[in-house]
């Protein structure tokens, strides 16, 4: 009986479509697979996996993202931290009972009146902007309008912040953090963060983000695009000032990793207070025990010679691993003259073949060698559509799993989803690339069914993956602070370190 009945199915589904065909000879033939996959109904129908690249490239990261055998078990993460107030920026300056008058950029906001003119010079052009508010009165009365006001959104701020809060995600790890952390700071850590009563002050470092959209009024005025404007007056991140109290907290804490971040917030001091600070900051990172790997992260910075210390007076060889974007890595090359440094800005994707050479500069030229004393062994680089993890042979294990969790994590996080929604991301990664232009590279073709790619030059490993990148993204702040300690998160040292 079953046997007939699928018999007398089969001969009607071939009737049917050979009648569609005999009235529309022109349908194209996806039309017709179309039709007749809309006919196949049932689970015999059904394809046996998912289909599109971004599906097939998710449940092949699933498969090879695997913890480590030796896993971190307290990690302790210095020195900046504050609270970002995301609100509407023509609200706020409306509230303070300002009103628009003519734009003009300050480097630096003295008062109420440079600010609404620095927002209205930014709003203008559509363009993102930072700046440093030097009155600290001032500032305190507007942070706290901006505080209060309905709607303001308060957010954990600060690459270490950040990164703490994506390590105490995980709850078989201990996490420290030291910077400097005020109440409002405080009731938004995670309850797996471990603050030293030291790092505690009375009020906090609040970064007030101003946002506007396209095609917001204010006047005369309109906004191009949508955009931000962000302004502090954070002297304690500036300074570094915590850092001596992380390096001290760390003996009682016994971390078996140490994240640093907040270098670039030094922008803003003189050129001498610059110098004495970084010295302190390798003296600093020299007592931390050996055999703790540190890794620093970098973040955006505009002073090239601030960039050339912090490679050249020794603060490359006294960490471990670095964490950096695109515009980072551009700017260290050109700032201490290294491969395609001539290059002004990257032409849209950076060039595999070019970031992948100044990888290979940094470690070979700053890294650990048999007749170098560095400890840097490991660099995790991520952009927009596709990341890189390379790390000196013999020092790093499990960094397939390890670039691929980062990249994942740029996806979930970017969309808000717990897992990788196929549906609300977009593969753009180069399909080929070659993985040098300053030696005779290999030319690779992306397969997502094999997301990670390896290549080797001169004992340096280099990891690749693509990103699924997120359509339309919820909230960006913080992504590369989560890529790099997803990153680390599955990575293991080898114990002679």
């Amino acid at each position: 009986m079953a046997l007939w009945r699928g018999s007398a199915y089969a001969g009607f589904l071939a009737l049917a479509v050979g009648c569609v065909f005999l009235l529309e000879p022109e349908l194209p033939g996806s039309a017709l697979r179309s039709f007749w996959s809309s006919l196949c109904l049932g689970p015999a129908s059904a394809p046996s996996g998912p289909v599109s690249p971004e599906g097939r490239l998710a449940a092949a990261w699933d498969a090879l993202i695997v913890r480590p055998v030796r896993r971190w078990r307290r990690v302790a993460v210095g020195v900046n931290a504050c609270v970002d107030v995301v609100l509407s920026g023509v609200k706020l300056l409306q509230a303070l009972g300002l009103s628009p008058g003519n734009g003009k950029d300050h480097s630096v906001l003295h008062s109420r009146n440079d600010l609404e003119e620095a927002f209205i010079h930014f709003m203008g052009k559509g363009a993102a902007a930072e700046r440093f508010f030097s009155d600290k009165e001032t500032f305190h009365d507007i942070a706290q309008v901006a505080s209060e006001f309905p709607g303001a959104q308060h957010y954990v701020g600060g690459n270490a912040a950040l990164i703490g809060q994506k390590f105490a995600a995980n709850s078989d790890l201990k996490v420290l953090l030291c910077g400097p952390v005020g109440p409002k700071l405080h009731e938004l850590l995670d309850d797996n963060v471990f603050v030293p009563p030291e790092s505690l002050q009375e009020v906090d470092e609040f970064h007030l983000i101003l946002e506007y959209q396209s095609g917001e009024e204010w006047g005369q005025l309109k906004a191009p695009h949508a955009n931000r404007f962000i302004f502090s007056h954070d002297l304690s991140n500036g300074a570094m000032n915590m850092l001596e109290v992380f390096v001290a907290s760390l003996e009682e804490f016994q971390p078996d990793l140490v994240v640093l971040s907040g270098l670039h917030m030094m922008e803003g001091q003189s050129k001498e207070l610059q110098r004495k600070r970084l010295l302190e900051v390798v003296t600093s990172i020299s007592d931390i025990p050996t055999g703790i790997p540190v890794h620093l992260e970098l973040a955006s910075m505009t002073n090239r010679e601030l960039m050339s210390s912090i490679v050249h007076q020794q603060v490359f060889p006294a960490v471990t691993s670095l964490g950096l974007n695109e515009q980072e890595l551009l700017f260290l090359t050109q700032s201490a003259s290294g491969p395609h440094s001539s290059l002004s800005s990257w032409n849209g994707v950076p060039d595999v073949g070019m970031v992948s050479d100044i990888l290979f500069w940094i470690l070979k030229e700053h890294g650990r060698s048999k007749s170098r004393a560095s400890d840097l062994t490991r660099i995790h680089f991520h952009t927009l559509v596709y990341h890189i993890l390379a790390t000196v042979d013999g020092h790093w294990a499990n960094q397939l799993a390890a670039v691929a969790a980062g990249a994942r994590v740029a996806g979930t996080q970017a969309c808000a989803t717990e897992t990788i929604d196929t549906s609300r991301v977009s593969l753009r990664a180069p399909q080929e690339f070659m993985t040098s232009h300053s030696e005779a590279g290999s030319r690779i073709v992306l397969n997502p069914n094999k997301p990670v790619v390896e290549w080797h030059r001169e004992g340096i490993s280099f990891y690749f993956t693509p990103v699924l990148v997120c359509k339309d993204p919820i909230r960006t702040v913080g992504l590369g602070d989560a890529i790099s300690a997803e990153g680390l998160f599955y990575s293991e040292v080898h114990s002679h370190y």
